[in-house]
C-alpha cells in the first residue's frame, strides 16, 4: 500500500464531475444523482474553487432551509479544499481523510483539478493490499501450492 500513488494506482480514467460556483445546489444534486456520485468539484475552467458533498447539501442547504433552486454553490461549498498531488501516496490521502473526517479529496496540480479520490477508492486499495499480504504469508507458511480456497476432496 505505501508505494501506491493516487494516480494512476488508485484512480485512473476518471471523468471529473465539475460545476461552476454560480451553479445552483439543485444543479449539483441533479449531477450527483445522474452520475451516482457523492461529491462535485466546483471549478472555474479547470481551477479548483471548492467541493460540494452530499453532507454539504444536507447540512448547508436542506437543514439550513435554503432554496436549492436559487442557492449558488459558492455559498454552500467548502472553499479552497485540501488537495493532494497525483503522485501522492495513497496512505497520505488516507491519513488526511482520517484526520479531518473527509470522504472525498480533490487531486490537483498547481490549483487545477485533475481528479478526486474517495474513501471507497482507498478502501479497495487497502483491501487488495491485505489480500495480497495474506496470500504471501500463506504461501510462505504452507508452501506455494497452498490455497485457502482449495476445496477438500
Amino acid at each position: 500500500m505505501p508505494t501506491r500513488r493516487l494516480m494512476p494506482d488508485v484512480i485512473k480514467n476518471q471523468t471529473l464531475s465539475c460545476l461552476p460556483p454560480d451553479a445552483t445546489a439543485r444543479d449539483a444534486a441533479l449531477l450527483m444523482a445522474e452520475r451516482r456520485i457523492a461529491a462535485v468539484l466546483v471549478t472555474e475552467g479547470r481551477t479548483l474553487k471548492g467541493i460540494v458533498t452530499e453532507r454539504d447539501m444536507t447540512v448547508r442547504v436542506v437543514a439550513a432551509g435554503l432554496d436549492p433552486d436559487t442557492t449558488p454553490l459558492s455559498v454552500v461549498m467548502t472553499a479552497d479544499p485540501d488537495t493532494l498531488e497525483p503522485s501522492a501516496a495513497a496512505i497520505a490521502a488516507l491519513d488526511l481523510m482520517e484526520r479531518y473526517h473527509y470522504r472525498h479529496l480533490p487531486i490537483a496540480v498547481d490549483g487545477e483539478a485533475v481528479g478526486m479520490v474517495s474513501i471507497r477508492d482507498l478502501f479497495a486499495v487497502v483491501r487488495a493490499h491485505l489480500e495480497d499480504e495474506l496470500r504471501s504469508r500463506e504461501a510462505y507458511m504452507f508452501g506455494s501450492g497452498y490455497s485457502a480456497d482449495a476445496s477438500v476432496g
